[in-house]
């Protein structure tokens, strides 16, 4: 197939664990927002053990999209999905959804007309901005909590630091230290390595198939400790640069 052979523009990453009923609709309407361009989507199963993986081949082969399958023999995260599909991605650009259906693929093109027009910048991150959520109050409450406390720690300028759609230099990424729940502090990470980060609205959906993964002990506590790591970096980035500054004085 063509999209095999010539480099896509995007690569769409979207790691997944047990959402075998959200695969088909997300795919199509990525293949809808995505019309004419050059792209492929990765979907990373993450040890899944309902039909995740099967639906995913199901689909390839039927040519719905330019699907690759990467799998997880265990459950390894969030974070350790992204970093097998980035790693994997042939586009020098990767844009990420969750895997629920509550980020909108149509939103995709605007991430990509603001990086086209932050690139003279230094724009290397995209964040979407869920301005209207659409989850329950207790779900909108946690990622409130989770994202005050980031922001104050982080001072990454960031309103939405936790949404799923969201796209980036492929090699900036790259170049970044990952670990585990890396892809809840992407902007601070980025802006450590002195890239730009901008954040554009975006719409959101209920989630209408399956089950969430995450708790307000996963949005926030789970990664305390790497909250302080990531705020350590960041010091340590502007401390080398004000010292490099100094010695070219």
């Amino acid at each position: 197939m063509e999209f095999q052979r010539v480099k896509p523009e995007v690569s769409v990453v979207i790691p997944v664990f047990n959402e075998a009923d959200n695969v088909e609709p997300l795919a199509r309407e990525i293949a809808a927002a995505l019309a004419g361009r050059r792209y492929e989507v990765l979907y990373i199963d993450d040890g899944s053990t309902d039909a995740t993986a099967a639906t995913v081949l199901r689909l390839r082969d039927a040519g719905v999209a330019p699907l690759r399958l990467l799998r997880h023999s265990r459950r390894s995260g969030q974070s350790a999905g992204l970093c097998t599909g980035v790693a994997h991605a042939r586009a020098d650009w990767v844009a990420t959804l969750d895997g629920d259906g509550q980020n909108d693929p149509a939103d995709i093109p605007a991430l990509l007309a603001a990086r086209a027009g932050g690139a003279a910048a230094g724009v290397k991150l995209v964040m979407g901005n869920r301005v209207d959520r659409k989850d329950s109050w207790r779900r909108h409450a946690q990622s409130r909590i989770a994202n005050g406390v980031r922001g104050w720690l982080l001072g990454d300028g960031t309103p939405d630091t936790g949404c799923g759609i969201k796209l980036f230099d492929r090699a900036t990424f790259l170049s970044l230290p990952q670990f585990d729940h890396m892809h809840r502090f992407l902007p601070a990470l980025f802006q450590r390595s002195g890239a730009r980060v901008v954040s554009v609205p975006v719409n959101h959906r209920p989630r209408h198939r399956g089950q969430s993964k995450y708790g307000l002990f996963d949005r926030l506590w789970v990664g305390i400790v790497d909250m302080f790591g990531v705020q350590w970096l960041g010091r340590r980035y502007w401390a080398g640069l004000r010292a490099r500054e100094e010695d070219e004085s």
